[in-house]
């Protein structure tokens, strides 16, 4: 089981989170209020950094042109759309790997699991996508994540029936539920931000390390 951790926000939080056998390490590169965002500069150090651990770079942008530029400059292994849902279609996504396929970049695109129109969503960008990534939606947060929130497990579970394309799990999941969602999901990766965090007093957060620990394993007992 493959397990992806968001959002990190400097190189010694990656290199630890790493170290507790993450396997995807998720950064934020922007400049528009998401939690806890980063500069494009730390983001590429951050990737440059880890040499040995697949690093996700996270976009809820619709501009093609800007996400093209973001991850030239960052270089991140993977490249995960997940803006409103449709803002980006089949097609930018096409022209988007066009662009970065000289880099080596994959492409992780952001399925919103509502209801069972995200089954037929998934099937059509998963001939596009080298990875999907089943979430939440809420109005509270711009783009597809980030919530803290589970959806119906029982949606994503059809569509790792109908797809061939990796999937990584996401949407509330914690030390206290991974082990279900994976049994009912059976996904290639589970996905954790949330629940895996330390707050601050200042409303900001870190990466709780015991509980990304606790988290790593867990997921990867079950088998």
């Amino acid at each position: 089981m493959k397990v992806q951790i968001y959002t990190l926000q400097s190189v010694s939080e990656a290199k630890k989170v790493a170290s507790l056998g993450v396997d995807h390490v998720g950064i934020t590169p922007a400049n528009i209020g998401l939690p806890g965002e980063i500069t494009l500069e730390v983001g590429k150090d951050i990737c440059t950094s880890l040499t040995e651990t697949t690093t996700v770079a996270i976009s809820v942008s619709n501009n093609i042109r800007e996400i093209i530029n973001m991850a030239l400059f960052v270089k991140p292994d993977i490249l995960h759309l997940c803006g409103n849902p449709g803002s980006i279609s089949v097609n930018d996504i096409e022209n988007i790997k066009e662009k970065i396929i000289d880099s080596g970049i994959e492409i992780m695109y952001a399925i919103s699991v509502d209801n069972d129109q995200a089954i037929q969503a998934a099937i059509d960008y998963s001939h596009v996508s080298d990875y999907l990534i089943l979430d939440t939606s809420t109005e509270e947060v711009e783009g597809i994540g980030a919530s803290g929130k589970t959806h119906d497990w029982n949606i994503s579970r059809s569509i790792v029936e109908n797809v061939r394309t990796p999937v990584i799990l996401a949407g509330g999941l914690s030390i206290e539920n991974v082990q279900d969602a994976i049994t009912k999901v059976k996904p290639w990766g589970v996905d954790s931000l949330t629940h895996t965090n330390k707050l601050m007093d200042d409303g900001s957060f870190i990466k709780d390390f015991k509980k990304v620990e606790e988290f790593v394993n867990k997921s990867k007992e079950i088998i």
